[in-house]
């Protein structure tokens, strides 16, 4: 199951921007096939997304779908610098309630 984490570090003053884009358009994001966890965080100057998706097929929809679009669009004016994707494999350890997204 693959998982994303998504820093999208924001240009001053623009971080409620980009979580009201988020806001908007998370529940489209939630309603996708293999969709398993879609949370958003935020910092004083970035907001972090957190990701985990069925397979890989699911993630691919995903990452060329209306929802990630709409996102993509509504944000860009506000990014202070490219967005810091990375798509991982869980690696559990220690206790498996706490080790395993």
């Amino acid at each position: 199951m693959p998982v994303v984490i998504a820093t999208i570090k924001t240009r001053p003053g623009r971080r409620d921007e980009v979580l009201n884009a988020f806001e908007k358009h998370s529940p489209a994001v939630h309603a996708e096939h293999g969709c398993q966890l879609y949370a958003v965080h935020a910092g004083a100057d970035r907001v972090t997304v957190v990701e985990k998706w069925a397979d890989q097929a699911s993630l691919d929809a995903h990452s060329q779908g209306p929802a990630l679009a709409a996102i993509a669009t509504a944000i860009t004016d506000a990014l202070a610098e490219p967005l810091d994707i990375a798509v991982m494999e869980a690696f559990p350890t220690g206790d498996p309630a706490k080790g395993l997204l």
